[in-house]
Formats: C-alpha cells, sequence, structure tokens
C-alpha cells in the first residue's frame, strides 16, 4: 500500500538554518526517483539544488517560490509504493542533521519508542549516499534532531502515514493542536526554537519567545516571527490625516545581499582596518602579459598576473596571510593561501575563493579564476567554493574608477585593491611620458602588523607590476 513521506529541507551545511525556495522543479503529480532534484534553493551562501532521497509521486510541496524554510522543516511529499517505503530511504533518509526531521521519524522526541517501523526498519547495502550534507539513503545510522513542543498536550505528528488514511501515532490518536501563544507567566517548559539565530534576534530586540505564537512546522518560532513582532512593537498609532509615504521601496535583508550585510557589519566593527595606496606604472606588465599570449596557448589574463604578485608577496610577508583568534587571543599565520577575488553577477557581488595558489604559475591561475568565474556569473557556486579564504583581490578596475577603501572580507586580515590600468603623465627614465598607470590601495588589519610590513607588501607588488621581471627570482 502507498505510504507518504515527508522529506524535509536538510542541513546545507555551513552552519545555514535556514534557505529560501526560488524554483520548484516538480509538480505536483510528477514521479520521481530517488536522488532526483526537487527543488532549487538559495541558502546565504549559495544556489543549491536540493536531492530527494525517497522515489515516488509528488503528492504535495510544502512552500511557495519566494518563501524562506528553516531547516527541518517539510519541504515535499512523496507517496511511495510498499510496505517499506523506499527501504533505505527510510532507515537513514535524511541521516544525521536537520533533514532527520523530514524521515520516517517522529516530529516529537527521541523519547518515544514506536514513532515508526522507518526508525527501525534496516538499510541495504545501496541507496543514494550522503548527497547533501547528513543525509542520503546510505546505511549510516539515522541522528535524530530533538525538536520541542509547544505544550504537553500536543500530539506528537508521525511523519510516514498511508495515502488512504492517517495512521494513529499513539494508542490515542489525538487532533493536531494549533500552535497558541503562550501565557506571559508560564515559566517552565521548552521554548519551540530551534535556530540560535531566532534566539540570538529575539534578545537582541528584548522580544519574550514565551508570548509568541510560532507559524513555522508544529509551532516552531522562525525568524519571520521575531521581525514580525519587532515590528508590531516599533508600529505607532496612525494619525488622523492620512500621510504619504516617504519611505520608499523596502528590499529584504536575506539570502546572499544579508549574509554580506552581516560580514561586512562584522568587519567592520571587529576589525581595525587601515588602508595605504600606492600608484605604479604597469607598461612593463601589460607587455610581458602581450608576449605570453602571442607565444600561443589560453590567454592569462590582468588578474592572473596580479594573482601571481600577490602569491610571491605573502611569501616575503606571511603576516598579512593570516587571521585573528578573538577567543584565544592569538595571531594564526597560514601556511596555504586560498585566494579569494570579487565577482560581480547578475545576483550580487560574490567573493570565490582559489585554493592553493602559492604553488600555481601565471597559467594555472588564469585557467581556474576564469572557471570561477563562468561558474559565479552561471550561479552555481557551492558553499565550498565561496568559503576558507585567507586573501582577497578586489579588481574595481572593471567599474572604471582608479581607487577604493574596501571592507575587509572577515576573518581575513587583508585586501588588495587593484584600480583601473589608464594612459597617465609620468615620469619615465627621466623624461615626461604617457604610461599606463594603475593605483593600488591595501587594506590590512593592523592587529596582525604595522604599517612597515603593509608599506613593504605593497610596495613589493609595484614594484613587480613595473619590473616583471622580479618574479623570475621566485619561478
Amino acid at each position: 500500500m502507498p505510504q507518504v513521506l515527508e522529506f524535509a529541507l536538510p542541513d546545507l551545511g555551513e552552519g545555514l538554518t535556514e534557505a529560501q525556495i526560488v524554483t520548484w522543479l516538480v509538480e505536483i503529480g510528477d514521479t520521481v526517483a530517488i536522488d532526483q532534484p526537487v527543488v532549487e534553493v538559495e541558502t546565504a551562501k549559495a544556489m543549491v539544488e536540493v536531492p530527494c532521497p525517497h522515489g515516488g509521486v509528488v503528492t504535495a510541496r510544502h512552500g511557495d517560490e519566494g518563501q524562506s524554510l528553516p531547516v527541518g522543516a517539510p519541504l515535499v511529499s512523496i507517496a511511495v509504493e510498499g510496505e517499506g517505503g523506499t527501504g533505505p530511504g527510510l532507515a537513514a533518509g535524511t541521516g544525521a542533521g536537520a533533514a532527520s526531521a523530514g524521515s520516517a521519524s517522529s516530529a516529537a522526541s527521541s523519547e518515544a519508542p514506536d514513532t515508526a517501523a522507518a526508525d527501525t526498519a534496516s538499510a541495504d547495502d545501496g541507496g543514494s549516499g550522503n548527497v547533501l550534507v547528513g543525509y542520503g539513503t546510505g546505511t549510516a545510522t539515522a541522528v535524530r534532531r530533538r525538536r520541542v513542543r509547544t505544550s504537553a498536550t500536543t500530539a506528537p505528528t508521525v511523519r510516514v502515514r498511508e495515502a488512504e488514511a492517517p495512521a494513529p501515532a499513539a494508542p490515542e490518536p489525538a487532533a493536531a493542536v494549533p500552535a497558541v501563544a503562550v501565557p506571559a507567566d508560564v515559566a517552565e517548559g521548552p521554548v519551540p526554537v530551534i535556530s540560535p539565530l531566532v534566539r540570538k534576534l529575539a534578545r537582541d530586540n528584548g522580544i519574550d519567545l514565551r508570548a509568541l505564537s510560532g507559524s513555522g512546522p508544529e509551532g516552531l518560532i522562525v525568524r519571520a516571527d521575531i521581525e514580525r513582532a519587532v515590528a508590531d512593537s516599533a508600529r505607532t498609532p496612525a494619525s488622523a490625516e492620512p500621510v504619504p509615504d516617504a519611505a520608499g521601496e523596502r528590499v529584504p535583508l536575506r539570502g546572499m545581499r544579508g549574509a554580506a550585510a552581516e560580514k561586512l557589519s562584522r568587519s567592520r566593527t571587529e576589525i581595525p582596518d587601515a588602508t595605504c595606496w600606492v600608484d605604479a606604472d604597469a607598461t612593463g606588465l601589460l607587455a610581458a602579459r602581450a608576449a605570453m599570449n602571442a607565444a600561443g596557448g589560453e590567454k592569462i589574463s590582468v588578474l592572473a598576473l596580479f594573482a601571481r604578485i600577490t602569491s610571491a608577496a605573502l611569501a616575503r610577508f606571511p603576516e598579512l596571510n593570516s587571521r585573528v583568534d578573538t577567543v584565544n587571543q592569538e595571531i594564526v599565520r597560514l601556511k596555504s593561501v586560498h585566494l579569494g577575488f570579487a565577482a560581480q553577477t547578475e545576483r550580487g557581488l560574490v567573493v570565490p575563493v582559489l585554493r592553493e595558489v602559492q604553488g600555481q604559475n601565471a597559467e594555472q591561475l588564469s585557467a581556474g579564476l576564469a572557471a570561477l568565474t563562468r561558474t559565479a556569473r552561471d550561479g552555481r557556486l557551492t558553499p565550498a567554493q565561496l568559503t576558507g579564504g585567507t586573501f582577497t583581490l578586489n579588481n574595481y578596475g572593471v567599474f572604471g574608477v582608479d581607487g577604493s577603501t574596501p571592507i575587509i572580507n572577515h576573518p581575513e586580515a587583508a585586501m588588495l585593491g587593484i584600480g583601473r590600468i589608464t594612459p597617465k603623465p609620468w615620469v619615465h627614465e627621466g623624461e615626461l611620458a604617457v604610461r599606463q598607470v594603475v593605483q593600488l590601495s591595501l587594506t590590512f588589519d593592523h592587529r596582525v602588523c604595522d604599517g612597515g610590513v603593509a608599506g613593504g607588501f605593497l610596495r613589493y607588488v609595484a614594484d613587480c607590476v613595473e619590473h616583471p621581471a622580479l618574479l623570475l627570482r621566485t619561478l
């Protein structure tokens, strides 16, 4: 007999707690295979296609395009054939992490021994494996995420049910109890909140979580509930006379834009940064690039040459390839150089990371940067390709500007800015000439080094731009 399984939004890694539905890839009534992508979501890090560990017929989609869901919330319902459903998908379909909320386990707590037969079913050797962080249809033992209840009288909801009629979840089945606001004088019992970000948001705004009615699954309090409570508390009585709307358009800070805003604000708050500048004659660098490209093979980009120069400069000034451990009050100097570079896309500014650049030549760097740029513009960067950088290049010259004081990409210690390369009058070999000049800027964390180190780094970069032959010493 067919059973209906609810697949929950899985843990997408990198500490993400929610995702926004961008595009549904299936319709109600479609037949899907195991591990077939069913929805495309946007997290604070990237766009991700979410595969479903169950095969069957789609019976429900739990969310509209543009809606944000917390990790562990129901995503899609699948009707599967047979008493055992999808077999491995029932035993370990959601594995460890928040996706266990969408498997055949009970949504109440791990204290109920008879929630569903799927929790004790043995997994086959075959299966999908961990196709996303923490879930798949492999043989790993399922680890539950405890979900708190809004009250002691709320009946547990079993996520495995017959397609024709609901199966009782307890000897005395109870109707679903809608979430209600907890009285202010109730001082005991768990608060229905999973996300630590939601708790912090409530604490920062003085919101009493026990006085809220959650709009999430089973009364779960989500970020939207806190934001609504903050807006309600700040709302003033309307005046008798209509007042023109002077606020303008409101654009939600969420997804990648919200993550960028939070990271930039943290950088400005935590890092005591300073910036130094220098102009450099890039005529020799452009001539060297032209000679390289004339020799055949893949074209070498200007950004790749700056990446090669930056790698050599960091080898001389390793203080700038570091980060500050504020917990232990230590400066951590890193051995590997993972170079981030700013890339403008239709969805905003992203910073892909090219790893282990300290051992790469100009050809390898050019190919790696080009591949990551294409992936970024297609919106297909993974969270792993957007994290782990140790130093960042910011080529704002592509926008036709000369200089900038960029914000350091926290928790890195420095960022090198590259302005446009443009013809300017320049004293060359004692005579005034028109040369190709670029302005370079270095913004650095003053905790990791003094101005002498930062100035030495920037001067070395400028020297390599003006005399590329200096790099031959380190090839």
